[in-house]
């Protein structure tokens, strides 16, 4: 059996069922008698339970469609969004090409600030600065002599953007970069795992802490300016 409520999305959705659900059962009880109401109530609880058990089953993990390379060239896809410029994912990309004739395409979904905003297709902002940091990751990978290419995601599920490159990039790995787990909302998702169930290639985690990569350039700089 797998967790029927995998996504934000979808438990977003729930609450605002059982809010709907809730108001009826209230408005019927003050229009009609609390009868009514509770046999409203016992029906949706009913129905909801149905729903549950039947996407609960256990139903297999549907798989990302990829395309064919031609394998000459060793192709990684990276997705990142505010961790896309993070040293971290730089030196793990390095690390993953060394040697090898390859190219790197890079994904940052765009991401509204909140659930509203996304509701409220509020998200050109979020385009703009995904732009900024998908420029910056890209500009530091071809420093370090990294063949390298990018788009901002026009979709706001990170699974969802890495299905929707795979049937155009014939990726022969994927690399997720994300905050560490105390502070990112991608793991807290489920993405890396979902990814891993999905995508039928390797699927390399890297975590990045911004706040330690500042802090280590700050303390370097500071050693500089000393020994100036």
């Amino acid at each position: 059996m797998h967790n029927p409520l995998r996504s934000e999305a979808e438990m977003f959705r729930l609450v605002v069922i059982i809010g709907v659900a809730c108001g009826l059962v209230i408005a019927l009880a003050l229009i009609f008698e609390p009868v009514v109401g509770a046999i409203v109530l016992a029906a949706e609880l009913g129905l909801a339970a149905g729903l549950i058990w039947r996407s609960s089953r256990g139903s297999l993990p549907r798989q990302a469609e990829v395309a064919q390379g031609d394998g000459d060239t060793y192709r990684v896809l990276v997705v990142a969004n505010e961790t896309v410029a993070g040293r971290a994912l730089l030196a793990e990309v390095r690390n993953r090409v060394r040697d090898r004739d390859s190219e790197i395409f890079v994904v940052v979904p765009a991401m509204a600030s909140s659930r509203l905003g996304h509701l409220a297709h509020d998200v050109d902002g979020a385009i703009a600065e995904a732009d900024k940091r998908l420029a910056e990751s890209l500009r530091a990978m071809e420093a370090a002599g990294l063949r390298a290419r990018g788009e901002v995601g026009d979709h706001h599920d990170p699974n969802q953007a890495i299905e929707d490159k795979l049937r155009a990039f014939p990726a022969d790995e994927l690399i997720i970069s994300t905050h560490p787990p105390d502070r990112s909302k991608w793991l807290e998702r489920g993405v890396v795992e979902r990814a891993r169930r999905e995508v039928p290639l390797p699927v390399t985690h890297v975590i990045v802490d911004l706040d330690a990569e500042a802090a280590q350039m700050l303390t370097g700089e500071a050693r500089v300016g000393g020994a100036g």
